[in-house]
């Protein structure tokens, strides 16, 4: 079977995004090898701090970000990063190619219960003869060149995208290379099964409420046939199960906080990850638009997320 190498070297990928995700990926094997330690590397709990989101750090929040940091930085075709856990983009090569925006640990809650986590990324190309600035870094998703994550489960899996469809990879841990094991991953377009947070249930506008209820009432209500929900309370995990068996994640606005225009980041978690269903015959969509069509605004800016099967994204739209 072949490696990520391989596969990267046989299509039409340019050698310096090639070089890119290979820095990314060694990383974050890198990364999953930390996991792995847990307790044993004196890695898990609080890191006594917060982002710049307000959320309270973990220690392998920032000791995750510290490695993709420092490893894209020292990569000659990264122009510059963009990172959840940093207050502004980091400039790194001024003659470089790439601008590459990352959460280092996607679903860190779970870092202490062992339970799934990943890495998200997402990569522009964009040049020019001066240090970059955060107005640089406000490109459209749909000019995203390769999106991707990194998912830390009981196999360590990369899936990945540079425009030509999706493929899954698994960690081989002899050979220590990502090897192909999924080609050209396809979303079916009906589904019974959803993600949500139904905790934040009473916070929703009335219209998600009530698609969400026709889901719940099953084959006793309008939708004529049952659903199940799952939620892994990490978006890259409950994406992973959309690619690889269909499905819906919704993560709607909410009266909770009426400021934010929604939970999730745009730049490190929407539109890598709408690139990625998109690919793999999705859809992704804001309650108003398509995630990849949003001009940011800001590097940290949020959205509300609905993406998955194409027809109940659709579907969840006419409410």
């Amino acid at each position: 079977m072949p490696n990520l190498t391989d596969v990267l070297a046989s299509s039409a990928t340019p050698q310096s995004l090639q070089t890119v995700l290979t820095v990314t990926t060694n990383t974050c094997i890198d990364i999953s090898d930390a996991l792995k330690q847990g307790s044993l590397a004196g890695i898990l709990g609080m890191a006594g701090n917060e982002n710049v989101q307000g959320e309270e750090q973990k220690k392998l929040d920032v000791i995750s970000n510290d490695m993709l940091k420092d490893a894209l930085l020292a990569c000659p075709a990264v122009r510059a990063i963009a990172s959840e856990e940093e207050d502004y983009i980091v400039p790194a090569n001024t003659d470089g190619e790439y601008f590459i925006a990352f959460d280092p640990l996607d679903g860190s809650s779970n870092i202490d219960i062992n339970a799934m986590v990943g890495t998200i990324f997402s990569i522009y190309r964009q040049t020019g003869d001066k240090p970059a600035t955060e107005a640089d870094f406000l490109i459209p998703g749909k000019e995203q060149v390769a999106a991707g994550y990194v998912l830390y489960g009981p196999s360590t899996m990369l899936v990945l995208t540079t425009g030509n469809g999706v493929n899954m990879f698994t960690y081989d841990t002899t050979n220590h290379v990502f090897t192909l094991t999924t080609e050209n991953v396809k979303v079916a377009n009906e589904t019974q099964e959803f993600a949500i947070n139904m905790s934040n249930q009473r916070f929703w506008s009335a219209n998600i409420q009530n698609y969400v209820n026709d889901l719940v009432q099953g084959r006793d209500g309008s939708r004529d046939k049952n659903f199940n929900m799952r939620w892994v309370a990490a978006m890259v995990g409950d994406v992973h199960r959309i690619l690889c068996r269909g499905g819906i994640f919704i993560y709607p606005w909410d009266s909770k906080d009426p400021s934010k225009a929604g939970k999730l980041r745009l730049m490190y978690e929407a539109n890598p990850m709408a690139m990625l269903l998109e690919q793999a015959g999705g859809k992704a969509h804001t309650h108003t638009q398509r995630i990849l069509d949003i001009q940011p605004e800001a590097i940290h800016q949020r959205v509300a997320v609905i993406l998955g099967a194409a027809n109940e994204v659709d579907k969840c739209l006419t409410y």
